[in-house]
């Protein structure tokens, strides 16, 4: 990573956790990345800068994981997943089950921290209405 990459990413993930700040407890990870939690749902963004003038921040929550293979579970998961939701809802199968994560990425440079905070949040705060909603989850209503 460049000098420039490195000043325009660490710049973004600055302004990301500035607006968090508003809302959350956040963390810097050694790396840069910012880690939270919201509502038991584990998130993390990091900053990526794809071309000169193009730098993105990328925000993926870990809803719920280690979840039993279970057809009715994918189901919902998959009908949540084509409600239009901030971000792109993620199944990911391990030998302990499923993993789902909510990820949203977009690009940032220029974004004030009210506005920035508030798309973040949208995100963030959909993750843990998932996390609420799946079925079997502890706090679920399914």
């Amino acid at each position: 990573m460049s000098t420039a990459e490195a000043a325009e990413t660490g710049e973004l993930l600055t302004r990301a956790r500035e607006a968090l700040e508003r809302y959350i407890d956040v963390h810097v990870d050694d790396d840069g990345a910012i880690t939270f939690s919201h509502a038991d749902v584990p998130c993390v963004i990091q900053a990526t800068r794809l071309a000169e003038g193009l730098t993105v921040l990328s925000l993926t929550c870990v809803v719920a994981w280690d979840l039993p293979d279970d057809p009715a579970l994918a189901v919902a998961i998959a009908e949540r997943a084509g409600q239009g939701l901030f971000g792109t809802l993620g199944v990911g199968h391990t030998d302990n089950g499923l993993d789902v994560t909510l990820r949203y990425a977009f690009p940032a440079e220029g974004m004030e921290p009210s506005p920035l905070g508030t798309l973040l949040m949208l995100v963030v705060s959909t993750a843990s209405q998932l996390r609420a909603e799946l079925p079997g989850l502890p706090n679920s209503e399914g």
